[in-house]
């Protein structure tokens, strides 16, 4: 998670966690059609589940190979 602090937007809760969405629903480049892609991590909040943010796991594979 980031170093700063968070808020959350939809009920101002600081409390976050992380979480994972992987398995057959994962983020792939849109131009590479066998890249096994990244997994997704979502920050969200604690309270009301509000998600503070999305990031790929593993950006290198959206990277430019030339």
């Amino acid at each position: 998670m980031e170093n700063n602090k968070l808020i959350c937007k939809a009920c101002g809760n600081d409390s976050f966690s992380e979480g994972k969405l992987d398995g057959y629903a994962v983020l792939r480049p849109v131009d590479k059609v066998f890249s096994n892609g990244s997994p997704l991590i979502f920050t969200l909040c604690q309270n009301c589940g509000e998600v503070a943010s999305i990031k790929a796991e593993k950006p290198h594979k959206f990277t430019s190979s030339k």
